[in-house]
């Protein structure tokens, strides 16, 4: 059996089979990304519920993993180079577990290329804006009185959306064949239902958009990953 005793968060999330790789993650649109990740791929892994409370993603357990205290993480017992590995960041798992298991990249340099430039679309634009519309609608910032930050994340989502549904316009996935992009976007599209801002955002006008999330959200393995690990 693998050793992960190098890696602190297993003594507070102890590994039940230290042979297949730890996710440590909450279901959220960041958090399921790794999860659905791993159903599509097939590749053997252990789920621990770590809560977004302080006392979970600031505990020193979780921050000797990910020092940013975010959700998700993963030890790989089986990196690449033979001993185990820990990664962090969503997008970094996303690639990680795609050149693990040679799927969902593309099948050469130019098609990966396109991947990852939508990869980072949404990790640096989508998530982080709507990211920010959900807390100045749904959250503390909904209750501000100044509405101009309200506003301005409001704007830029129906930018992106726009952006969005303009590429899809006839294709059924962001980069070509289904891939870690689509994975890293149509949750945090999903996530506009939770917020309670699809109205506000004009959703119902991206028809490519509609059709899309409707795609991703009819896959065996999205349905499932997207509840792991179980809120308990």
């Amino acid at each position: 059996m693998a050793d992960l005793s190098a890696f602190p968060i297993t003594q507070r999330w102890p590994a039940q089979n230290a042979d297949v790789l730890q996710l440590y993650s909450f279901p959220t649109p960041n958090g399921v990304k790794a999860s659905i990740m791993l159903e599509e791929t097939g590749i053997p892994y252990e789920a621990h519920l770590v809560t977004l409370s302080d006392a979970d993603v600031k505990s020193p357990e979780f921050l000797s993993l990910n020092p940013n205290n975010k959700i998700p993480a993963i030890i790989d017992p089986n990196g690449p180079d033979g001993g185990p590995v820990g990664i962090f960041e969503s997008g970094a798992i996303l690639i990680y577990l795609a050149d693990k298991s040679g799927k969902f990249i593309g099948a050469n340099g130019a098609e990966r290329a396109h991947v990852i430039q939508w990869l980072m679309f949404q990790m640096g634009g989508l998530g982080p804006m709507l990211g920010q519309l959900g807390f100045f609608s749904k959250f503390a910032g909904s209750e501000w009185e100044d509405k101009r930050p309200q506003q301005r994340y409001i704007d830029e989502a129906k930018r992106l959306l726009a952006v969005l549904n303009l590429e899809l316009a006839g294709k059924d996935w962001i980069a070509g064949d289904y891939s870690i992009a689509d994975m890293a976007i149509a949750p945090w599209l999903a996530a506009l239902e939770f917020y309670g801002v699809r109205d506000t955002v004009g959703w119902e006008d991206n028809s490519n958009l509609v059709d899309y999330l409707e795609r991703f959200l009819s896959r065996p393995a999205v349905e499932k990953g997207r509840n792991i690990p179980p809120r308990g």
